[in-house]
């Protein structure tokens, strides 16, 4: 069996670098057009805080009831 890597070839150089972008930094035109997006209404009426629920289903239920609901302004 042959192996799928040549072994006998030299280590080619790096060229470049990759920046791997960071997952928590929010682009600037990203927060704009989440802000656009907020003010027209399309933000999820849901309250900051802490919710227990019995069960998945039921977590599942109240989120669905509070992203469907009208806006109460």
């Amino acid at each position: 069996m042959k192996p799928v890597i040549n072994l006998e070839d030299p280590v080619g150089k790096t060229v470049g670098r990759r920046r791997v972008p960071d997952p928590l930094r929010v682009v600037p035109s990203e927060k704009r057009s989440n802000e656009l997006w907020r003010k027209a209404g399309f933000a999820a009426p849901i309250r900051k805080g802490v919710y227990r629920f019995r069960s998945h289903e039921e977590a599942d239920q109240w989120l669905m009831d509070h992203l469907t609901r009208k806006p109460t302004n």
